[in-house]
């Protein structure tokens, strides 16, 4: 299922994964950089639209910032750049089919869903440093003012 939790100061795992327009992007080449890593389930459904949107309508803030943001889910590099479209989402998506990048991250798992038990993926975000090493973990989000939250909690206006 899923491996350990990473905590702040962790080394970030690195990877490799296709966008939305089937380009390469790497972790590591981004260093320099701080990063805002999040993971959704899944592309167009209603929770990871409002979330996806809400990164959309304040990704200058975070940009102003100098915080790069990256969403990561299971969904096919079509169905990304779908989700993409419709939604004139306005940064990379990344897709991550064999589950690899999640499970590396902790996210991939058991979740309760509609007052059920089921594995997949746990909507979670991580802020990667300019180092490489996490500075903020946040598990088990909800999609409905997370945003409002990273802001506040990270002092991007």
């Amino acid at each position: 299922m899923t491996d350990a939790r990473l905590a702040p100061g962790d080394l970030a795992p690195d990877f490799t994964l296709l966008d939305q327009h089937g380009a390469p992007l790497t972790l590591s080449e981004l260093r320099g950089e701080r990063v805002l890593l999040y993971f959704y389930p899944e592309a167009m459904t209603p929770g990871c639209t409002t979330e996806a949107c809400d990164f959309r309508d304040h990704l200058n803030s975070f940009a102003g910032a100098g915080v790069r943001v990256l969403g990561v889910s299971k969904d096919d590099v079509a169905k990304l750049a779908r989700f993409a479209e419709r939604d004139h989402l306005n940064f990379t998506l990344l897709s991550d089919e064999d589950l690899a990048v999640q499970q590396a991250y902790g996210v991939w798992g058991e979740k309760s869903l509609y007052g059920k038990i089921v594995v997949g993926s746990i909507r979670s975000t991580f802020l990667v440093g300019v180092d490489g090493r996490i500075e903020r973990v946040f598990y088990n989000v909800k999609a409905t003012g997370h945003v409002a939250r990273l802001r506040r909690e990270l002092g991007i206006d």
